[in-house]
């Protein structure tokens, strides 16, 4: 089959459309046929072996592929060929076929593509655990998200606002407005704002009945995160979700006393290894969610499998408007 392997790591590593054997589905195994696969930024970071967790070269990169079964092993219960599934793959989705657990796997609903179910994975449920799981969200509380037009960002406004919340959007400058009002966001929250250190709180309380926000979810870190946590409610809870901005902040621990706030972070795979359970709660509620018209995929620029690394640059220089999707067998959005 053909697939993207990496060779070495390294932003000048060697990585190459080549050739690898078929998988052989274990006995609780699915054998999928890859259909559409997100290009994602901690794609880049496992490329370039800047990741927390390796595996050994020469592997495939690509995290949770959508696609169609194509056999399955001998123990393998809820499954057949021909069903389409999204498989929790931390490995191997830049490739024709791979070879996951059955526990690992989650039937798509009728009305979800696996073009739209790829751009989904990783984000939505990233967001869903950030705001369920870690900042404890409630119908009627009131969250910042930043780098909300992101595709975690844009995931987190729509489930903040399918679960009842008052949703401010942290956004890079005017020109993303727009976007974040289309996601449905009922404020907007300028990072670009001069003297953000209290422009960013000033905005929020003119937003928010001159109160702070209950949760922030902060992808970005940097002076962001600094200006971000301020503007946190008495009680409010901070999750950390990653560093696009550069700079892994800190943080004084006596400022935590002073308005009983809360500051956690989020690592998904460890969700997916450590709690199954949990998981499949929070694909289920996704899945029940889009079905019933509540959220909606960022739309998704697509490359045959063969264009990989026009795809992963497009991520790596941020120029990409909406989600990278790989079909790994090209000639159409399936």
């Amino acid at each position: 089959m053909r697939a993207v392997i990496v060779h070495a790591f390294g932003k000048n590593g060697r990585i190459a459309l080549g050739e690898r054997p078929a998988p052989v589905p274990g006995p609780d195994d699915l054998l999928i046929r890859i259909d559409a696969v997100a290009v994602n930024f901690v794609d880049l970071l496992v490329i370039d072996g800047a990741y927390q967790f390796l595996p050994d070269p020469p592997f495939s990169p690509g995290k949770m592929p959508a696609g169609t079964v194509s056999a399955i092993g001998g123990a393998v219960r809820g499954f057949k060929p021909g069903d389409r599934v999204l498989a929790l793959a931390e490995q191997g989705g830049y490739a024709e076929m791979i070879a996951v657990p059955q526990s690992q796997c989650f039937h798509l609903p009728a009305s979800l593509s696996c073009t739209d179910a790829a751009s989904m994975a990783l984000a939505f449920d990233t967001a869903w655990f950030a705001l369920v799981e870690r900042a404890r969200l409630q119908p009627g509380d009131s969250v910042l998200v930043l780098g909300a037009t992101g595709a975690v960002g844009h995931a987190a406004v729509h489930l903040a606002k399918a679960k009842g919340a008052r949703v401010l959007a942290g956004i890079s400058g005017p020109h993303r407005a727009a976007a974040a009002r289309d996601a449905g966001a009922d404020g907007l929250v300028d990072l670009s704002a001069e003297n953000l250190r209290d422009s960013l709180r000033a905005q929020i309380h003119a937003q928010n009945d001159g109160q702070g926000v209950d949760i922030v979810l902060d992808p970005l870190g940097g002076d962001i995160f600094d200006a971000a946590i301020r503007a946190l409610s008495w009680g409010g809870r901070l999750v950390v979700i990653g560093f696009a901005a550069g700079r892994i902040p800190t943080i004084k621990a006596n400022y935590l006393l002073l308005k009983n706030i809360e500051v956690s972070g989020l690592q998904i795979s460890d969700y997916r290894k450590r709690m199954p359970d949990r998981m499949a709660e929070c694909i289920g509620d996704i899945f029940a969610l889009y079905d019933a018209g509540a959220l909606r995929p960022l739309p998704a620029t697509t490359f045959a499998l063969a264009d990989f690394a026009e795809a992963l640059q497009l991520v790596r220089t941020r120029k990409a408007d909406g989600r990278v999707v790989l079909l790994p067998h090209a000639g159409g959005a399936p």
